[in-house]
Order: C-alpha cells, then sequence, then structure tokens
C-alpha cells in the first residue's frame, strides 16, 4: 500500500498520528479561509465572464463523480438549447501551450483524461488551463456560448462563478471532516453552507444534507473496435479482471459486483499512465475499465477489453431546481 493509500484510509477509519499533523492543518485552514476573502471582498482580482459559469466541484481529495455530472449536464443544458463550453485544470496535461483546446483526435498525455473523456463523448468545446480565467476567455473570443462549465476549480477563486454544485461521496462521506493534511477536506466544512447545491453520489433519496444522485451504468464499449457490448454480455457469476484509475477505485469495483459479476480488483492511481504489459494479468480473463481509463488504453489494447460506461442520474427534486436556476442564470445575462 502506497503511502498515499495509508493516508486516505487514516482520513476515513482514524489514526492516532493524525494528531501530530494538526498545528500543520491549522495553518493550511487559516490559509484557505484568508484567500477565499480576498476574493469576496474584493482585494484579490477575479475575472467574470459575460455568461453564467458554473462550478461543479467538491471540497474533499479523490473521486465525487464530477465527470459524469458535468456530462449529464452538457446533455441538459442542450436540450433546452442552450450552447454550452467547459473549461477545465486538465490535470496532468502537457499540451505544447497554455490555453489548449482539446480535441477527440488528440491523446491523453497532452488534453488530460477527463478533459478528453468529455469531449470523445460529446463533441463540446472545451479548453483547458490551469489558470481558469484565461481558459474562460480564451474559449469565449472563439465561441459563442450561452454558458460555461468548469470542471472542478470550487477553489479557483479568480474565476467569478454564478452558481457552486458541490459532489460528495455518499459512502465516504467528509471523512474525518479534517483539513489537509489531517483530513481530506480543500477547505473547513463551513464552505458546504456557501455553496449552492450539494449532490450526494450513491445516494437514493434526497435529505437536507444534499441532492440524492447516482451513477447507472449503461453499456459495455469494447476499446479495439468502439461496439457496444449489453450489460448482459458477461453472464452472473464471470470472473474478469477491473482496472481502475480514479479517485475512489472502490467504487467501481463495487458497481461490477452489483452487476453480479466476480471482479479481481487492479486499482491505479489516478490519473495512472499505462501500458500493455501493466495490464497483462494472469488468468486470462476478461478485462473490464473505467471510461477515464479507457481515453488512455485505446491504442494498445487488444481485442476482448472492454469499459464500462456510466450515465448520471440526478434526482428529479435537482433536476426541477437547476432549471428554475438556469432561468435565473440567463435572464440576468440577458
Amino acid at each position: 500500500m502506497s503511502f498515499a493509500e495509508r493516508l486516505q484510509r487514516a482520513w476515513y477509519h482514524g489514526h492516532p498520528v493524525l494528531r501530530l499533523l494538526s498545528p500543520i492543518e491549522a495553518i493550511y485552514r487559516r490559509v484557505v479561509t484568508i484567500r477565499r476573502k480576498r476574493f469576496l471582498d474584493g482585494t484579490a482580482p477575479s475575472y467574470r465572464a459575460p455568461v453564467p459559469v458554473i462550478v461543479v466541484g467538491n471540497i474533499t481529495v479523490g473521486g465525487t463523480g464530477k465527470t459524469p455530472l458535468i456530462l449529464w449536464l452538457i446533455e441538459h443544458c442542450r436540450s433546452r438549447g442552450l450552447n454550452v463550453g467547459v473549461i477545465s485544470r486538465g490535470y496532468g496535461a502537457k499540451p505544447p501551450s497554455f490555453p489548449w483546446r482539446v480535441q477527440p483526435e488528440q491523446t491523453a498525455e497532452q488534453a488530460g483524461d477527463e478533459p478528453l473523456l468529455i469531449v470523445q463523448r460529446t463533441g463540446v468545446s472545451l479548453v483547458i488551463d490551469p489558470d481558469r480565467a484565461r481558459a474562460a476567455r480564451h474559449l469565449l473570443g472563439s465561441e459563442q456560448l450561452d454558458l460555461i462549465l468548469s470542471d472542478d476549480g470550487l477553489q479557483h477563486y479568480a474565476l467569478a462563478r454564478d452558481l457552486e454544485l458541490v459532489l460528495i461521496d455518499g459512502a465516504r462521506g467528509l471523512g474525518n471532516r479534517r483539513c489537509l493534511p489531517a483530513g481530506p477536506l480543500r477547505e473547513p466544512v463551513e464552505r458546504l453552507q456557501a455553496v449552492d447545491a450539494v449532490l450526494l453520489n450513491g445516494a437514493t433519496t434526497d435529505t437536507e444534507q444534499g441532492y440524492a444522485f447516482a451513477l447507472q451504468p449503461s453499456k459495455l464499449i469494447e476499446l479495439a473496435t468502439s461496439k457496444d457490448w449489453p450489460l448482459d454480455h458477461f453472464p452472473a457469476g464471470q470472473t474478469m479482471h477491473a482496472v481502475a484509475g480514479i479517485g475512489n477505485p472502490e467504487r467501481f469495483f463495487t458497481t461490477l459486483e452489483a452487476l453480479h459479476w466476480r471482479p479481481i480488483p487492479h486499482p491505479f492511481a489516478d490519473h495512472a499512465r499505462y501500458s500493455l504489459e501493466q495490464l497483462t494479468f494472469s488468468p486470462s480473463l476478461p478485462l473490464v475499465m473505467t471510461e477515464k481509463d479507457a481515453v488512455k488504453c485505446r491504442a494498445f489494447a487488444p481485442s476482448g477489453w472492454c469499459y464500462l460506461q456510466v450515465q448520471a442520474r440526478p434526482s428529479a427534486a435537482f433536476v426541477a431546481w437547476f432549471d428554475v436556476q438556469l432561468d435565473r442564470l440567463l435572464s440576468n445575462h440577458s
């Protein structure tokens, strides 16, 4: 188990050594709190786009389902006749320069795995740049947009936002509710009181803590041919190798088990890079991976490797609330 894995286990299951990190946590909390206050009171400048900006983020380290929600938001806004653009940091991407427009034929090394996934799935206009404000300006300079979605970026206050949507893993929650490095929080838990909506990934009903949000498996797709396979392609009880290089790999393995398969888990670090040799396991069995991993493996995937495509399913109450917010934001910017 890596140091990062041991630290995450401590955040969510407890460990006495975390007490030693309290002084560093106190400094971290003070720094992030002061930084946010400087942007809120205008001491630090921020860029306000001429169209609504919706940030989809989290306050915890690790995956919470942001990318599937971004995909849902793109399609939902398009169904209302809106032209949507997306900006992203492009974690791990190494393009020739920033800002960088992501195209579907690019590689994950160049564009980043999550931005490339979003563009390949939807064809949306997407720009990556660690400077979110610069990314937004670049996107607006080349596209006539009705609104911008920011994939992550909750803590990037140099870009003003009109709506903040925060995702929380419904199973893991906020861990010990402490800030880095003593806990998984990027900002103090009180930050949730200021966001516009919280979605609980894995929850089945809306609660006072947030709206229900689920990831629903839809189909399997073979990497080598891009052919769709139904979920019953593999029979119940099928043993398979399961590859997940995401923030919370256990969620993927649990999903496969819920489909009545028997995954042999192969967790990797979030945003991991792969080779054919790394993913050649024994015994020889079917291999299923996440869509985020698939964008990095298509170039060398042999016949039979596939990924599980999932669809975001927010609650009806969230959809109704979000449509009201859209009407308000678009009216304010008209």
